[in-house]
């Protein structure tokens, strides 16, 4: 795991924490926004992590000039 990568997931498990403590103090309307910041994140995390796992294929490369066939 990459300094990045540990601190996206450091990030998001910190607002999942901070919006806890906001929903048990005044309500879920004003977590919603940390809440989702923090999905955000997770997403993010999981986007990454898959991307090191499967690199994308590369597109073989086409001739400008194809030779014809008789």
């Amino acid at each position: 795991m990459k300094l990045l990568d540990a601190l996206i997931l450091s990030l998001s498990l910190a607002l999942i924490i901070v919006g806890i403590h906001q929903t048990l103090v005044n309500g879920i309307g004003s977590a919603y926004a940390i809440f989702m910041f923090a999905v955000a994140l997770l997403f993010w995390f999981q986007l990454r992590r898959n991307q090191k796992q499967n690199p994308p294929a590369e597109i073989p490369k086409k001739s400008i000039n194809p030779k014809k066939k008789n």
